[in-house]
């Protein structure tokens, strides 16, 4: 009875103005109180409503609460607190601190958008958005809110860096099973040796941004550029790829479009191997807060620095993705694509269609989890000579490949805004030239930007 009356009164002096002059002696009334943990909640939430920001500190900061709602709704209005008192950055903190225990709180996912939105954060703003406008909790009004808030978000993405390392132990980097090949002849079985598959580990390192500059709200130029190396202990295989796009992007309330020309230069074991120039179109849209869309159309002309006679031509494709939002703390995907690859060696031209899923989750104690099965159908036009049963024969080349990616972090371990990810990955391709069957695994130890 005490404690309601001490509430009583307190609020009573609070909305008549007869309490201290100070903050300082609103700290120190406060201070002198017993309350419960609920009349602490309940008060600090209308002192933050209206401005008092330091007093609703003192009532919010004496202890942690027993009771895991309670103590819940007290970091959440510490985070509201930083937050209007502009310290974003740990109002951020505290967010995640939440979202690390109970990942699938959407009010929480929904205030910590919005402060990344505050700080300019905007690729960030937007996952965080996305996931949060998935649940089915948020009070009315809110998804149609959401919409606007994501067409805001689309119109300020005007800048991103991304920087990643690590090590990438490879158990068959050369993609190759082994064994004879033979064919009879005249003067009996004759046999070579394949080339056996090769262990390395590799040094990846993949560095990009993209800049956009604005002419208006849904207008600008869409700029992007990145490198992607992969150095071994058997330099045969080290990779080092280089791309950049520009053009405009048009953004409008449930999607956007991006007409870009295209370059890339590819080294393979330190010497040129190919370079291309085209143009792609990347559209997405919102179909609703859960479900949205993308779809890719790209022409590239490729040459080959030492393959020119029978590889030089182009690439023509499409792609489509479609995501759903599963609640506040997971989605899942499906992709599709087509590609065609025009060489001048009518032999090597071939088709490509790939299809895959995707799963990723938000999981308490600051994990996520990726997961990604897909599938690769390779065909090509010609009939090649190859040997079979003992035989030269001449074969069209069908293969499927099949590969399964799965990725775990934990956002609690930052180094310099970067956490550690381990990805695994194993890959098995069939054909009907047994020559070119394989299967590998790949394991990757990387540092990651966080979201």
């Amino acid at each position: 009875m005490r404690g309601r009356v001490s509430v009583c009164l307190l609020l009573l002096v609070f909305s008549s103005g007869a309490w201290g002059e100070t903050p300082a002696s609103r700290a120190e009334e406060l201070e002198s109180l017993s309350l419960s943990p609920l009349q602490i909640v309940r008060i600090a939430r209308k002192l933050i409503e209206d401005g008092e920001t330091g007093a609703a500190r003192v009532l919010l900061s004496k202890a942690a609460f027993s009771s895991q709602e309670l103590e819940i709704e007290r970091l959440y209005l510490l985070g509201l607190l930083s937050e209007k008192e502009g310290d974003l950055d740990e109002a951020i903190e505290i967010f995640h601190r939440i979202l690390d225990r109970h990942p699938a709180l959407a009010r929480v996912r929904l205030e910590l958008a919005l402060t990344y939105m505050a700080q300019g954060s905007w690729y960030r703003a937007d996952y965080h958005m996305r996931l949060a406008g998935a649940s089915e909790d948020l009070p009315e009004g809110v998804p149609e809110n959401i919409k606007l808030l994501l067409y805001i978000i689309r119109q300020n993405k005007n800048w991103d860096v991304w920087f990643n390392f690590g090590l990438a132990p490879d158990n068959n980097v050369n993609s190759s099973q082994g064994g004879e090949e033979c064919i009879a002849t005249i003067f009996g079985v004759l046999c070579r040796q394949l080339p056996e598959s090769e262990k390395a580990v590799g040094v990846n390192l993949s560095l990009g941004g993209n800049y956009e500059y604005k002419f208006d709200r849904d207008w600008g130029l869409k700029n992007d550029l990145m490198l992607f190396s992969n150095t071994y202990d058997e330099s045969d295989y080290d990779d080092l790829y280089l791309a950049a796009s520009t053009g405009p992007r048009y953004v409008y309330p449930r999607g956007d479009v991006w007409v870009a020309f295209t370059a890339s230069r590819r080294y393979l074991g330190h010497k040129p191997f190919s370079y291309s120039t085209g143009v792609k179109i990347d559209a997405s849209h919102d179909f609703t807060n859960r479900l949205s869309a993308g779809l890719s159309l790209k022409y590239s002309p490729t040459r080959y620095d030492d393959y020119g006679d029978i590889l030089d031509g182009d690439t023509r494709g499409a792609s489509a993705r479609l995501t759903c939002m599963l609640g506040a703390s997971t989605y899942a995907g499906l992709k599709a694509g087509i590609e065609k690859e025009y060489t001048r060696d009518k032999i090597y031209t071939n088709r490509r269609i790939t299809l895959g899923v995707n799963f990723g989750a938000e999981l308490p104690a600051g994990f996520r989890l990726y997961i990604e099965p897909s599938v690769l159908f390779t065909g090509y036009d010609r009939a090649r000579w190859t040997v079979k049963d003992y035989d030269f024969k001449q074969i069209k080349e069908k293969s499927v490949t099949w590969r399964y990616l799965f990725s775990v972090s934990n956002n609690k371990i930052d180094f310099w805004g970067f956490t550690p990810q381990i990805l695994y990955s194993y890959t098995r391709r069939n054909s009907n030239i047994w020559q070119r069957e394989y299967a590998k695994h790949a394991l990757e130890f990387s540092m990651q930007r966080l979201f």
